[in-house]
């Protein structure tokens, strides 16, 4: 397995709200463990949120007694949830903070997925696919059929999120489980990249680079040339160079 990372603030941003995780080695229960959040609120109250939400969770899927990776990282979600609103209840200025969230665990050739918001994850083989499902404003109309996906990208209200960690005492959580493929990478980003790139321009940069630590490079570079509206993180796995580990 090999991982490559990055995170920018972006052209626009006075800050960095983006947070991110990444073990290639157990955690828990889980044998790896990989997190990507991308906070929202006032101007300390969205870094907090993303940077807090992850540690919950981290120390949450350590100390699991639960053995499956959705019993974990479920509950793991809810206990960050739980902190979140809790902080914000009693700290007024970080009063109405909240956070993205996208978890990933793999084992041998399963992968196991969750995510809150809009940050996304793909599957990158012979095309590109994404996994996780928006929780937008614009994509609940693109699910109706009420506008096109090409109207979505262009959209005023195309950040506002329906679900978020910390967004409300009952939390809901959307899971999904891929078998990967050889030649397979992962890539989990923020919608300071997809905001601003195209999947087909994504898979285009990916797929011309062999190494995904360039290609991580690169698609925040692109992000940022294209206007880098927004934080940009990047998370680009290729499971099967070297070794599997599994529990």
């Amino acid at each position: 397995m090999r991982t490559f990372s990055g995170t920018d603030t972006g052209r626009r941003r006075d800050m960095n709200q983006d947070y991110m995780y990444i073990s290639e080695t157990p955690v828990g229960n889980l044998p790896n463990l990989f997190i990507l959040a991308d906070g929202m609120g006032g101007h300390n109250a969205g870094d907090y949120a993303s940077r807090y939400t992850v540690e919950v969770i981290v120390n949450a899927v350590r100390t699991s007694s639960e053995v499956s990776p959705v019993a974990v990282i479920r509950k793991a979600i809810v206990q960050a949830n739980q902190a979140v609103m809790e902080k914000a209840r009693t700290d007024i200025d970080l009063e109405g903070m909240g956070t993205t969230v996208v978890v990933a665990t793999m084992q041998n050739r399963e992968l196991c997925v969750a995510n809150v918001g809009d940050s996304r994850l793909y599957i990158l083989g012979n095309s590109m696919e994404q996994i996780t499902r928006d929780h937008s404003y614009v994509q609940e109309m693109v699910r109706r059929g009420e506008i096109s996906p090409e109207v979505a990208r262009i959209h005023p209200d195309r950040n506002i999120i329906t679900r978020a960690v910390g967004g409300g005492r009952e939390i809901e959580v959307d899971f999904f489980e891929v078998e990967l493929k050889d030649g397979d990478r992962i890539l989990m980003c923020s919608d300071g990249l997809t905001d601003m790139l195209e999947d087909d321009e994504i898979f285009e940069i990916i797929n011309e680079n062999q190494d995904i630590g360039e290609a991580m490079q690169e698609l925040i570079d692109a992000a940022n040339e294209y206007g880098g509206n927004d934080n940009i993180t990047v998370i680009l796995t290729e499971p099967f160079s070297g070794e599997v580990k599994a529990c």
